[in-house]
Protein backbone atom coordinates (compact mmCIF):
# COMPACT_ATOMS: atom_id res chain seq x y z
CA UNK A 1 0.00 0.00 0.00
CA UNK A 2 1.17 3.46 -0.88
CA UNK A 3 0.68 5.93 1.54
CA UNK A 4 1.71 9.55 1.51
CA UNK A 5 0.72 11.06 4.50
CA UNK A 6 2.52 14.51 5.03
CA UNK A 7 1.81 14.52 9.20
CA UNK A 8 2.59 18.70 8.64
CA UNK A 9 -0.92 18.83 7.00
CA UNK A 10 -2.68 17.69 9.51
CA UNK A 11 -0.28 17.88 12.74
CA UNK A 12 -0.65 20.49 15.40
CA UNK A 13 1.20 23.20 12.90
CA UNK A 14 -2.20 24.24 11.95
CA UNK A 15 -2.52 27.80 10.89
CA UNK A 16 -5.31 29.38 12.51
CA UNK A 17 -6.79 32.73 11.63
CA UNK A 18 -7.01 34.52 14.85
CA UNK A 19 -10.55 35.80 15.37
CA UNK A 20 -11.06 39.39 14.68
CA UNK A 21 -10.66 40.93 17.37
CA UNK A 22 -12.15 44.55 18.00
CA UNK A 23 -12.10 45.87 21.28
CA UNK A 24 -14.89 47.85 22.91
CA UNK A 25 -15.89 50.01 19.93
CA UNK A 26 -15.08 53.66 20.43
CA UNK A 27 -16.81 54.99 17.62
CA UNK A 28 -20.16 55.14 19.79
CA UNK A 29 -19.02 54.19 22.95
CA UNK A 30 -19.00 57.48 24.40
CA UNK A 31 -22.40 58.50 22.34
CA UNK A 32 -23.94 55.84 23.59
CA UNK A 33 -22.77 55.93 27.27
CA UNK A 34 -26.43 57.53 28.69
CA UNK A 35 -28.57 54.79 26.36
CA UNK A 36 -26.21 52.01 27.87
CA UNK A 37 -26.27 53.67 31.80
CA UNK A 38 -30.13 53.19 31.56
CA UNK A 39 -30.36 49.96 29.95
CA UNK A 40 -32.31 47.47 32.44
CA UNK A 41 -30.43 45.50 34.46
CA UNK A 42 -29.91 44.25 38.13
CA UNK A 43 -26.77 46.76 38.93
CA UNK A 44 -27.90 50.48 38.76
CA UNK A 45 -25.40 52.03 36.18
CA UNK A 46 -24.74 55.76 36.86
CA UNK A 47 -24.72 58.39 34.42
CA UNK A 48 -21.46 59.66 32.31
CA UNK A 49 -21.11 63.47 32.97
CA UNK A 50 -21.08 65.68 30.39
CA UNK A 51 -17.34 67.35 31.76
CA UNK A 52 -16.09 63.07 31.80
CA UNK A 53 -17.63 62.48 28.31
CA UNK A 54 -16.12 66.31 26.51
CA UNK A 55 -12.28 64.77 27.75
CA UNK A 56 -12.77 60.83 26.41
CA UNK A 57 -14.68 62.18 22.61
CA UNK A 58 -11.66 64.76 22.50
CA UNK A 59 -9.02 61.45 23.54
CA UNK A 60 -10.86 59.16 21.13
CA UNK A 61 -10.58 62.30 17.89
CA UNK A 62 -7.16 62.63 18.54
CA UNK A 63 -6.61 59.11 18.40
CA UNK A 64 -8.67 58.54 15.31
CA UNK A 65 -6.40 61.41 13.90
CA UNK A 66 -3.35 58.88 14.70
CA UNK A 67 -2.28 60.79 17.41
CA UNK A 68 -1.97 57.91 19.79
CA UNK A 69 0.35 59.68 22.24
CA UNK A 70 -1.30 62.99 23.14
CA UNK A 71 -4.79 61.11 23.18
CA UNK A 72 -2.92 59.15 25.81
CA UNK A 73 -1.83 62.47 27.45
CA UNK A 74 -5.81 63.27 27.70
CA UNK A 75 -6.76 60.41 29.48
CA UNK A 76 -4.29 60.71 31.94
CA UNK A 77 -5.45 64.00 32.58
CA UNK A 78 -8.59 62.45 33.49
CA UNK A 79 -6.82 59.31 35.34
CA UNK A 80 -5.75 61.97 37.24
CA UNK A 81 -9.15 62.79 38.57
CA UNK A 82 -10.40 59.64 38.92
CA UNK A 83 -11.29 59.96 42.49
CA UNK A 84 -13.83 61.97 41.06
CA UNK A 85 -15.48 59.79 38.86
CA UNK A 86 -18.38 57.41 39.43
CA UNK A 87 -17.60 53.65 38.57
CA UNK A 88 -19.15 53.82 34.80
CA UNK A 89 -17.04 56.69 34.01
CA UNK A 90 -13.74 54.90 35.55
CA UNK A 91 -15.26 51.46 33.56
CA UNK A 92 -15.29 53.72 30.48
CA UNK A 93 -12.01 55.34 30.88
CA UNK A 94 -9.83 51.92 31.48
CA UNK A 95 -12.15 51.17 28.28
CA UNK A 96 -10.18 53.95 26.32
CA UNK A 97 -7.18 53.00 27.85
CA UNK A 98 -6.86 49.40 26.43
CA UNK A 99 -7.60 50.62 23.11
CA UNK A 100 -5.41 52.96 22.92
CA UNK A 101 -3.05 50.48 24.04
CA UNK A 102 -4.28 47.58 21.75
CA UNK A 103 -3.61 50.01 18.76
CA UNK A 104 -0.36 50.74 19.58
CA UNK A 105 0.32 46.91 20.06
CA UNK A 106 1.08 46.83 23.43
CA UNK A 107 -1.05 43.80 24.55
CA UNK A 108 -0.18 43.61 28.46
CA UNK A 109 -0.95 46.82 29.37
CA UNK A 110 -4.43 46.38 26.85
CA UNK A 111 -5.14 43.28 29.05
CA UNK A 112 -4.92 45.19 32.56
CA UNK A 113 -6.94 48.19 31.16
CA UNK A 114 -9.91 45.81 30.23
CA UNK A 115 -9.86 43.69 33.62
CA UNK A 116 -10.05 46.98 35.14
CA UNK A 117 -12.96 47.37 33.05
CA UNK A 118 -14.52 44.70 34.43
CA UNK A 119 -13.40 44.75 37.51
CA UNK A 120 -15.97 47.95 38.16
CA UNK A 121 -19.40 46.68 39.59
CA UNK A 122 -21.35 49.47 38.45
CA UNK A 123 -21.10 49.26 34.57
CA UNK A 124 -24.05 48.01 32.02
CA UNK A 125 -24.55 44.25 30.86
CA UNK A 126 -23.41 44.95 27.23
CA UNK A 127 -19.99 46.83 28.28
CA UNK A 128 -18.50 43.58 30.86
CA UNK A 129 -19.98 41.45 28.24
CA UNK A 130 -17.96 42.71 25.10
CA UNK A 131 -14.94 42.82 27.38
CA UNK A 132 -14.68 39.85 28.44
CA UNK A 133 -14.70 38.39 25.05
CA UNK A 134 -11.95 41.17 24.20
CA UNK A 135 -9.89 39.59 27.16
CA UNK A 136 -10.42 36.25 26.11
CA UNK A 137 -9.43 36.74 22.23
CA UNK A 138 -6.29 39.11 23.82
CA UNK A 139 -5.39 36.22 26.85
CA UNK A 140 -5.40 33.91 23.25
CA UNK A 141 -2.91 36.38 21.62
CA UNK A 142 -0.60 36.21 24.71
CA UNK A 143 -1.09 32.53 24.47
CA UNK A 144 -2.48 32.20 27.51
CA UNK A 145 -5.29 29.58 27.09
CA UNK A 146 -6.20 28.75 31.08
CA UNK A 147 -6.78 32.35 31.15
CA UNK A 148 -8.68 32.79 27.91
CA UNK A 149 -10.78 29.98 28.95
CA UNK A 150 -11.57 31.84 32.11
CA UNK A 151 -13.00 34.71 30.29
CA UNK A 152 -14.94 33.34 27.48
CA UNK A 153 -16.45 31.02 31.00
CA UNK A 154 -17.56 34.23 32.43
CA UNK A 155 -18.94 35.94 29.46
CA UNK A 156 -20.81 32.41 28.42
CA UNK A 157 -22.87 32.77 31.86
CA UNK A 158 -23.49 36.56 31.05
CA UNK A 159 -24.41 35.82 27.41
CA UNK A 160 -28.02 35.58 26.76
CA UNK A 161 -27.68 35.40 22.95
CA UNK A 162 -27.08 31.63 20.77
CA UNK A 163 -23.31 31.39 20.33
CA UNK A 164 -22.64 32.45 16.67
CA UNK A 165 -20.26 30.71 14.38
CA UNK A 166 -17.51 32.59 14.92
CA UNK A 167 -17.68 32.77 18.36
CA UNK A 168 -18.03 28.63 18.56
CA UNK A 169 -14.64 28.45 16.71
CA UNK A 170 -13.14 31.14 19.01
CA UNK A 171 -14.35 28.48 21.47
CA UNK A 172 -12.39 25.43 19.65
CA UNK A 173 -8.90 27.50 19.12
CA UNK A 174 -8.19 27.60 22.39
CA UNK A 175 -9.35 24.56 23.29
CA UNK A 176 -7.23 23.02 20.33
CA UNK A 177 -3.88 25.03 21.73
CA UNK A 178 -4.91 23.72 25.43
CA UNK A 179 -4.72 20.37 24.14
CA UNK A 180 -8.51 19.67 24.76
CA UNK A 181 -9.24 17.90 21.57
CA UNK A 182 -12.65 16.47 22.37
CA UNK A 183 -13.90 20.13 23.38
CA UNK A 184 -12.46 21.45 20.73
CA UNK A 185 -13.71 18.94 18.44
CA UNK A 186 -17.02 19.75 20.17
CA UNK A 187 -17.30 23.43 19.01
CA UNK A 188 -15.88 23.21 15.92
CA UNK A 189 -18.39 20.74 14.30
CA UNK A 190 -21.11 22.92 15.99
CA UNK A 191 -20.05 26.40 14.05
CA UNK A 192 -19.68 24.37 11.01
CA UNK A 193 -23.10 22.49 11.16
CA UNK A 194 -24.33 26.15 12.33
CA UNK A 195 -23.01 27.59 8.41
CA UNK A 196 -24.24 24.61 6.66
CA UNK A 197 -27.50 25.01 8.25
CA UNK A 198 -28.08 28.47 6.87
CA UNK A 199 -27.10 27.23 3.15
CA UNK A 200 -23.61 29.41 3.78
CA UNK A 201 -20.20 27.68 3.17
CA UNK A 202 -17.72 27.29 6.44
CA UNK A 203 -14.79 29.10 6.46
CA UNK A 204 -11.84 26.86 5.31
CA UNK A 205 -10.00 27.40 8.47
CA UNK A 206 -12.51 25.74 10.35
CA UNK A 207 -12.11 22.21 8.53
CA UNK A 208 -8.43 22.79 8.83
CA UNK A 209 -9.21 22.59 12.80
CA UNK A 210 -11.71 20.03 12.76
CA UNK A 211 -9.30 18.05 10.82
CA UNK A 212 -6.12 19.14 13.07
CA UNK A 213 -8.53 17.60 16.30
CA UNK A 214 -9.48 14.44 14.17
CA UNK A 215 -6.07 13.69 13.62
CA UNK A 216 -4.83 14.59 17.33
CA UNK A 217 -7.59 11.88 18.34
CA UNK A 218 -6.53 9.33 16.00
CA UNK A 219 -10.08 9.28 13.91
CA UNK A 220 -8.29 8.75 10.22
CA UNK A 221 -11.83 8.22 8.64
CA UNK A 222 -13.44 11.35 10.01
CA UNK A 223 -10.27 13.30 8.80
CA UNK A 224 -10.92 11.68 5.34
CA UNK A 225 -14.72 13.01 5.76
CA UNK A 226 -13.13 16.55 6.08
CA UNK A 227 -10.49 16.89 3.48
CA UNK A 228 -13.46 15.69 1.24
CA UNK A 229 -15.45 18.83 2.77
CA UNK A 230 -12.41 20.76 1.97
CA UNK A 231 -12.12 19.40 -1.58
CA UNK A 232 -15.45 20.19 -2.33
CA UNK A 233 -16.19 23.42 -0.35
CA UNK A 234 -12.18 24.66 -1.16
CA UNK A 235 -10.88 23.00 -4.06
CA UNK A 236 -7.20 23.04 -3.91
CA UNK A 237 -4.56 21.46 -5.43
CA UNK A 238 -3.25 20.37 -1.77
CA UNK A 239 -6.44 18.94 -0.33
CA UNK A 240 -6.68 16.41 -3.51
CA UNK A 241 -3.31 15.48 -2.84
CA UNK A 242 -3.57 15.27 0.78
CA UNK A 243 -7.07 13.21 0.29
CA UNK A 244 -5.50 10.70 -1.81
CA UNK A 245 -2.95 10.34 0.56
CA UNK A 246 -5.58 9.31 3.04
CA UNK A 247 -6.85 7.19 1.07
CA UNK A 248 -4.50 5.55 1.67
CA UNK A 249 -3.65 5.52 4.98
CA UNK A 250 -7.30 3.97 5.57
CA UNK A 251 -6.68 1.15 3.27
CA UNK A 252 -8.60 2.58 0.51
CA UNK A 253 -6.42 1.94 -2.05
CA UNK A 254 -8.39 2.24 -5.37
CA UNK A 255 -10.25 5.56 -4.42
CA UNK A 256 -6.41 6.81 -3.84
CA UNK A 257 -5.30 5.96 -7.10
CA UNK A 258 -8.34 7.58 -8.59
CA UNK A 259 -8.16 10.08 -6.78
CA UNK A 260 -4.61 11.12 -7.12
CA UNK A 261 -5.49 10.56 -11.24
CA UNK A 262 -8.62 13.36 -11.54
CA UNK A 263 -5.82 15.30 -9.62
CA UNK A 264 -3.28 14.65 -12.47
CA UNK A 265 -5.91 15.29 -15.21
CA UNK A 266 -7.01 18.69 -13.57
CA UNK A 267 -3.18 19.77 -13.19
CA UNK A 268 -2.86 19.39 -9.73
CA UNK A 269 0.21 16.82 -9.65
CA UNK A 270 3.19 18.93 -10.95
CA UNK A 271 5.85 18.69 -7.71
CA UNK A 272 8.41 15.78 -8.09
CA UNK A 273 7.54 13.74 -4.97
CA UNK A 274 3.59 14.27 -5.97
CA UNK A 275 4.19 12.72 -9.59
CA UNK A 276 6.53 9.85 -8.07
CA UNK A 277 3.53 9.27 -5.73
CA UNK A 278 1.33 8.55 -8.58
CA UNK A 279 4.46 6.44 -10.63
CA UNK A 280 4.05 4.28 -7.31
CA UNK A 281 0.39 4.07 -7.30
CA UNK A 282 0.14 2.98 -11.19
CA UNK A 283 3.18 0.27 -10.63
CA UNK A 284 1.14 -1.03 -7.37
CA UNK A 285 -2.32 -1.04 -9.25
CA UNK A 286 -0.84 -3.36 -12.17
CA UNK A 287 -0.79 -0.61 -14.45
CA UNK A 288 3.07 0.20 -15.54
CA UNK A 289 2.41 1.28 -19.04
CA UNK A 290 1.01 4.42 -17.04
CA UNK A 291 3.61 4.60 -14.69
CA UNK A 292 6.35 4.85 -17.60
CA UNK A 293 4.50 7.32 -19.71
CA UNK A 294 3.92 9.66 -16.87
CA UNK A 295 7.56 9.37 -15.21
CA UNK A 296 9.39 9.65 -18.90
CA UNK A 297 7.42 12.94 -19.86
CA UNK A 298 8.09 14.42 -15.88
CA UNK A 299 11.68 13.63 -16.71
CA UNK A 300 11.59 14.70 -19.98
CA UNK A 301 9.80 17.99 -18.85
CA UNK A 302 12.31 18.39 -16.04
CA UNK A 303 9.75 17.82 -13.41
CA UNK A 304 11.73 15.21 -12.09
CA UNK A 305 15.42 14.73 -12.14
CA UNK A 306 16.97 11.67 -14.56
CA UNK A 307 18.68 10.58 -11.09
CA UNK A 308 19.57 6.77 -10.89
CA UNK A 309 16.45 6.02 -8.70
CA UNK A 310 14.04 7.51 -11.06
CA UNK A 311 15.70 5.93 -13.93
CA UNK A 312 15.56 2.99 -12.36
CA UNK A 313 12.08 2.91 -11.73
CA UNK A 314 11.22 3.95 -15.30
CA UNK A 315 13.15 0.77 -16.48
CA UNK A 316 11.22 -1.61 -14.40
CA UNK A 317 7.97 0.19 -15.28
CA UNK A 318 8.76 -0.30 -18.87
CA UNK A 319 9.99 -3.81 -17.88
CA UNK A 320 7.16 -4.52 -16.38
CA UNK A 321 4.87 -3.25 -19.20
CA UNK A 322 7.11 -5.63 -21.53
CA UNK A 323 8.40 -3.20 -23.49
CA UNK A 324 11.84 -4.20 -23.58
CA UNK A 325 12.96 -1.51 -26.51
CA UNK A 326 11.58 1.07 -24.15
CA UNK A 327 13.62 0.27 -21.30
CA UNK A 328 17.07 -0.08 -22.53
CA UNK A 329 17.31 3.48 -23.51
CA UNK A 330 16.74 3.95 -19.98
CA UNK A 331 19.23 1.22 -19.11
CA UNK A 332 21.93 2.45 -21.02
CA UNK A 333 21.71 6.05 -19.43
CA UNK A 334 21.16 4.52 -15.76
CA UNK A 335 24.46 2.24 -16.67
CA UNK A 336 26.42 5.55 -17.63
CA UNK A 337 26.38 7.15 -14.41
CA UNK A 338 25.86 4.03 -12.06
CA UNK A 339 28.82 2.40 -10.00
CA UNK A 340 27.78 -0.57 -10.03
CA UNK A 341 26.70 -3.59 -12.64
CA UNK A 342 23.00 -3.12 -11.55
CA UNK A 343 21.97 -1.25 -14.76
CA UNK A 344 24.35 -3.79 -17.33
CA UNK A 345 21.92 -6.87 -15.66
CA UNK A 346 18.61 -5.53 -16.29
CA UNK A 347 20.14 -4.82 -19.94
CA UNK A 348 21.67 -8.11 -20.48
CA UNK A 349 17.91 -9.69 -19.41
CA UNK A 350 16.43 -7.29 -21.69
CA UNK A 351 18.55 -7.92 -25.09
CA UNK A 352 18.41 -11.63 -23.99
CA UNK A 353 14.00 -10.87 -24.33
CA UNK A 354 14.81 -9.48 -27.76
CA UNK A 355 17.19 -11.96 -29.28
CA UNK A 356 20.02 -9.64 -29.43
CA UNK A 357 22.49 -12.33 -28.08
CA UNK A 358 25.83 -10.51 -28.71
CA UNK A 359 24.53 -7.14 -27.03
CA UNK A 360 22.92 -9.56 -23.84
CA UNK A 361 26.75 -11.42 -23.46
CA UNK A 362 28.67 -8.19 -23.71
CA UNK A 363 25.84 -6.54 -21.04
CA UNK A 364 26.58 -9.80 -19.11
CA UNK A 365 30.14 -10.07 -18.75
CA UNK A 366 29.99 -5.83 -17.98
CA UNK A 367 27.63 -6.80 -15.45
CA UNK A 368 29.74 -9.12 -14.16
CA UNK A 369 33.18 -7.54 -13.94
CA UNK A 370 31.91 -4.01 -12.44
CA UNK A 371 30.02 -6.22 -9.75
CA UNK A 372 26.90 -5.13 -7.14
CA UNK A 373 24.45 -7.37 -9.31
CA UNK A 374 21.78 -8.65 -6.91
CA UNK A 375 22.00 -12.45 -8.45
CA UNK A 376 25.44 -13.24 -10.65
CA UNK A 377 24.15 -16.17 -11.63
CA UNK A 378 21.84 -14.94 -13.75
CA UNK A 379 24.40 -13.33 -15.53
CA UNK A 380 26.14 -16.63 -16.01
CA UNK A 381 22.66 -18.43 -17.24
CA UNK A 382 22.24 -15.59 -19.42
CA UNK A 383 25.61 -15.64 -21.02
CA UNK A 384 25.18 -19.36 -21.51
CA UNK A 385 21.39 -19.16 -23.64
CA UNK A 386 22.92 -16.27 -25.87
CA UNK A 387 26.05 -18.66 -26.92
CA UNK A 388 23.61 -21.66 -27.46
CA UNK A 389 21.27 -19.30 -29.49
CA UNK A 390 24.56 -18.43 -31.20
CA UNK A 391 25.57 -22.26 -31.61
CA UNK A 392 28.62 -21.54 -29.79
CA UNK A 393 28.40 -24.70 -27.24
CA UNK A 394 31.63 -24.71 -25.66
CA UNK A 395 31.40 -21.15 -24.37
CA UNK A 396 27.70 -21.97 -23.47
CA UNK A 397 28.57 -25.18 -21.71
CA UNK A 398 31.11 -22.79 -19.91
CA UNK A 399 29.05 -20.12 -18.97
CA UNK A 400 26.38 -22.42 -17.81
CA UNK A 401 29.39 -24.50 -15.25
CA UNK A 402 29.94 -21.03 -13.90
CA UNK A 403 26.60 -20.47 -12.85
CA UNK A 404 26.23 -24.20 -11.28
CA UNK A 405 28.73 -23.18 -8.81
CA UNK A 406 26.12 -20.35 -7.48
CA UNK A 407 23.22 -21.80 -5.35
CA UNK A 408 20.53 -19.14 -6.53
CA UNK A 409 21.27 -20.56 -10.43
CA UNK A 410 22.68 -24.49 -10.17
CA UNK A 411 19.44 -26.19 -10.44
CA UNK A 412 18.71 -24.38 -13.40
CA UNK A 413 21.92 -24.39 -14.83
CA UNK A 414 22.17 -28.04 -14.48
CA UNK A 415 19.40 -28.45 -16.51
CA UNK A 416 20.41 -26.20 -19.13
CA UNK A 417 24.09 -27.60 -19.26
CA UNK A 418 22.26 -31.47 -19.72
CA UNK A 419 20.23 -30.17 -22.48
CA UNK A 420 23.21 -28.22 -24.21
CA UNK A 421 25.26 -30.88 -24.02
CA UNK A 422 22.40 -33.47 -25.73
CA UNK A 423 22.40 -30.33 -28.72
CA UNK A 424 25.80 -30.32 -29.10
CA UNK A 425 26.01 -34.40 -29.39
CA UNK A 426 23.17 -34.41 -31.83
CA UNK A 427 25.05 -31.71 -33.65
CA UNK A 428 28.12 -33.18 -34.06
CA UNK A 429 26.75 -36.81 -35.22
CA UNK A 430 24.58 -35.03 -37.88
CA UNK A 431 27.75 -33.38 -38.93
CA UNK A 432 29.20 -36.97 -38.73
CA UNK A 433 26.28 -38.06 -40.93
CA UNK A 434 26.97 -35.49 -43.42
CA UNK A 435 30.43 -36.25 -44.14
Amino acid sequence: MIKKLSLSLISAAVLFSTASFIPNELGGAVAQAEEKAQSTETVKVPAMRNRVYSQLARAQKLADEGNKKEGLEVLDEVKDRISSLNSYEQAMLWNFYGFMYYGSDNLPLAIESFEKVIAEEAIPLTLRTSTLYSLAQLSMQQQDYNQSLKYLGQWKKINAKPLTSTQQVLFAQIYYQNKDYKNSLKYVNEAVELSLSKDEVPKENWFILQRANYYELKQPENVVKVIEDLVRFHDKPKYWIQLSGMYGEIGEEEKQLAVMESAYQAGYVTSSQDIITLVQLYRFHGVPYKAAKLLSTAIDKGQVAAEEKYLDMLAQSYISAKNDEKAIPVLVKASEIAETGKFDAFLAQSYLNLEKWDLAIASAKKAIKRGGVDRLGNMHLVIGMSNFNLKKFDASLTAFADAQKLKESAKTAEQWYQYVKREQSAQMQLAMLNE
